[in-house]
């Protein structure tokens, strides 16, 4: 897969869920937990944290695989950071190691500037500059 020039890597590895051990645990026993966290960023509050940690919770008691959810949360976030990678990536790390991959994107929304445990308008309230869309190079014109 050939990376496209203007998309950005990731602030963190894949494999780098070890050097940040709380989220990695909360990760790996309580995924529902750091994945609504995410979700709420990501959806920028129009869920909340604990609507879509049940609804992952609930998907994975029914199908036994959360990661149909979680994986387009990945590419969401991709989109809205313009961040390197490609939809059947994103699929394949959420299938292969859940934990990895909520550990790299929550780590990634907090190196640029949320604190995850307070949400989607408290962090706006704090920071207003964090409900902007990040820039975009100016393409064609008329």
């Amino acid at each position: 897969m050939s990376k496209s020039q203007n998309e950005a890597q990731w602030s963190v590895g894949f494999c780098d869920c070890l050097s940040d051990m709380k989220t990695c645990c909360t990760a790996c026993w309580c995924p529902c937990i750091t994945f609504g966290q995410i979700a709420e960023i990501a959806d920028k509050g129009s869920t909340s944290c604990g609507t879509s940690g049940a609804l992952y919770t609930l998907i994975m008691f029914i199908t036994g695989c959360s990661c149909l959810y979680s994986c387009f949360y990945r590419s969401k976030l991709r989109h809205q950071y313009n961040l390197e990678g490609g939809g059947c990536g994103d699929c394949m790390r959420h299938f292969c190691c859940e934990t990895c991959a909520l550990t790299q994107e929550y780590r990634e929304l907090k190196n640029r500037g949320f604190d995850m445990s307070i949400g989607w308008h408290a962090n706006v309230e704090k920071n207003p500059g964090l409900a902007m869309a990040p820039p975009v190079e100016k393409g064609m014109n008329r």
